[in-house]
């Protein structure tokens, strides 16, 4: 078996935080640690521990199989809970124009 690809879950951290409009510190207060070493999980300069990992996505109100997408052999799954998630969050009329567009698509 292959290593995990840790810097694709660092990127994934940062983008989602970046998304977000959350900084390093916010998260790093969030889940109990320094700021650098939050920093350092998404340069690729240490490893996320698997405890740290779901605290993380505990803050970023994401989940683990988002985060480890490129780790499964098949991400369907993956992008349909995450897309549930976001329409879930929607108000009602975008959840429509959400529809619409889709049924276009």
């Amino acid at each position: 078996m292959k290593d995990l690809d840790f810097a694709f879950i660092g990127q994934r951290i940062r983008e989602i935080r970046n998304e977000k409009m959350l900084t390093q510190e916010y998260i790093a207060h969030a889940v109990d640690v320094n700021v650098s070493h939050i920093s350092n999980i998404e340069t690729n300069k240490v490893k996320v521990s698997l405890t740290l990992l779901v605290r993380i996505c505990n803050v970023l109100d994401t989940t683990i199989d988002y985060i480890l997408e490129n780790e499964y052999h098949s991400s369907d799954s993956v992008i349909e809970h995450e897309l549930i998630n976001i329409f879930r969050e929607m108000e009602k009329e975008r959840q429509e124009t959400l529809l619409r567009i889709a049924k276009i698509l």
